[in-house]
């Protein structure tokens, strides 16, 4: 037995050895990118002297998060980025789950295969790229929403990095537009894993496809939903600096509806030079998407405990 069970583990091991060469990179990523960093939570309690490097500089407890809150712009950064990310899990999941059943609905693979594809290449473009594109939309003298669009529509050219109350739907619309490939085919992959015969039993009946989709095909999505909205919430105290940043030029006229909790201890850093107090937002962050996360997995597990993280 102990010989055999050894054999059957060999085997095992030269079927999986091809999974596991691929998992290195994703795993050494993940190490690199997100556990080597936590070993440096320290230095958002300390007040760093580099004179004295960073492990004797002196200890300051809870003073470094004060910065987030003592300021007079600390309801609207915590308001944009909440609000913000909000609006984004809304749209981005009715989005992404729409696309995916349109996509599901195209006969032929050379179409559908062309559409992912269409659909995934914002996801690839920098977000430097991105502000260029934007700026080629919204330059105030030479843009072609200022030069092509709103003249065809008897309006007035807008100066677009000085009205604030443009950007929340510029900033959304950004966000859907390079988001959504990944969103789709997520929901997308789902939908293949369902089982055709349910579709093909439902026709039989006499369901149409409207009704297949909204009694089979939703109903069997809603696990990969909540998922997918649960890994969202984590990060809901954070934003994505380049949309928030780059996007509008960091133009201080935007600040009211652009400044994130990202975007404004960047600035921070760069006038004060203080790594100790933009540490502290990360660590900030970090636990608030924590226990957000813990909460609200915790109102999936007593609603439907098989669609919960854990």
């Amino acid at each position: 037995m102990p010989k055999t069970s050894h054999k059957g583990r060999r085997l095992k091991w030269k079927r999986m050895r091809p999974l596991y060469i691929m998992m290195i990179p994703g795993t050494l990523y993940l190490i690199i990118n997100n556990y080597f960093p936590m070993f440096g939570i320290f230095i958002a309690f300390k007040k760093i002297d580099y004179s004295k490097g960073i492990f004797a500089s002196q200890w300051t407890g809870f003073d470094n998060f004060r910065f987030l809150f003592a300021t007079k712009d600390a309801f609207v950064i915590t308001r944009n980025t909440i609000l913000y990310n909000l609006v984004f899990i809304v749209l981005g999941t009715i989005a992404g789950v729409t696309v995916a059943i349109l996509l599901n609905e195209v006969i032929s693979s050379v179409w559908k295969k062309l559409y992912q594809t269409i659909l995934l290449l914002p996801q690839l473009i920098s977000m430097v790229i991105v502000a260029y594109i934007g700026y080629a939309f919204l330059n105030v003298e030479n843009g072609f929403l200022n030069n092509s669009v709103l003249p065809l529509l008897g309006l007035e050219p807008v100066s677009w990095y000085s009205e604030p109350r443009y950007w929340p739907f510029i900033l959304t619309i950004t966000h859907l537009w390079k988001g959504l490939g990944y969103g789709s085919v997520v929901y997308f992959s789902a939908i293949l894993g369902i089982d055709r015969e349910l579709y093909e039993a439902a026709s039989i009946d006499g369901a149409k496809r409207g009704q297949q989709i909204r009694l089979i095909t939703l109903p069997l999505l809603k696990t990969t939903i909540i998922i997918m909205v649960l890994m969202s919430v984590g990060n809901i105290f954070r934003s994505d600096f380049g949309l928030f940043y780059q996007l509008p030029l960091n133009s201080g006229a935007l600040y009211s509806t652009t400044n994130t909790i990202d975007t404004y201890v960047f600035r921070a850093l760069m006038q004060l030079n203080n790594t100790a107090m933009s540490s502290a937002a990360g660590v900030f962050q970090s636990v608030v998407g924590f226990i957000v996360i813990v909460i609200v997995n915790g109102i999936v597990r007593r609603v439907d405990e098989d669609s919960a993280l854990y």
